[in-house]
């Protein structure tokens, strides 16, 4: 992507209990014994094939974790600045949430989050903690102050220079 590029990347949101580290650890973990449960089986046993179950769920369990938090299949989380919208994008999961300019009545940056007010009355937070690096939030902070602007869309700016 150009560095003159609108779109700004998200980290993954570290909201699970259990870190990325811990659960590939837990799938691989689960993927050896259960392989060591198959090369060490002798066949007298009648449910031999819940071993293969298990050991596809827990290639599964492998594959969704490093889907779901490493940039596999590029970049999942990302807030973009197109001419016309304001698009905010989650996860690889979760489905793409697009704010037309002319639909946005006022922009509100506060510490870690930019409501979105929308002239229907309705409010949008976009979470802004995923955002990582000093250089990034202050790309995204130029980019929310061109967009307002360039849209004569007024911007209350509560937070600290970066």
């Amino acid at each position: 992507m150009p560095p003159a590029s609108t779109r700004i990347r998200l980290q993954p949101a570290n909201n699970s209990r259990i870190p990325f580290w811990g659960q590939l650890f837990i799938g691989f973990l689960w993927i050896a014994y259960t392989l060591s449960l198959i090369l060490t089986d002798s066949g007298l046993n009648d449910l031999h094939f819940l071993h293969y179950v298990f050991l596809a769920f827990s290639l599964i369990y492998v594959g969704y974790v490093l889907v779901h938090n490493a940039p596999v299949f590029g970049t999942q989380s990302y807030l973009e600045f197109t001419p016309a919208y304001i698009v905010h994008k989650d996860g690889l999961f979760r489905p793409k949430q697009a704010f037309p300019a002319e639909n946005i009545s006022a922009l509100e940056l506060v510490p870690q989050q930019l409501r979105v007010q929308l002239t229907e009355g309705g409010t949008y937070a976009l979470s802004l903690r995923q955002v990582k690096g000093t250089k990034r939030k202050r790309a995204l902070r130029d980019q929310i102050r061109s967009f307002a602007s360039k849209h004569n869309i007024p911007l209350r700016d509560t937070q600290a220079p970066a």
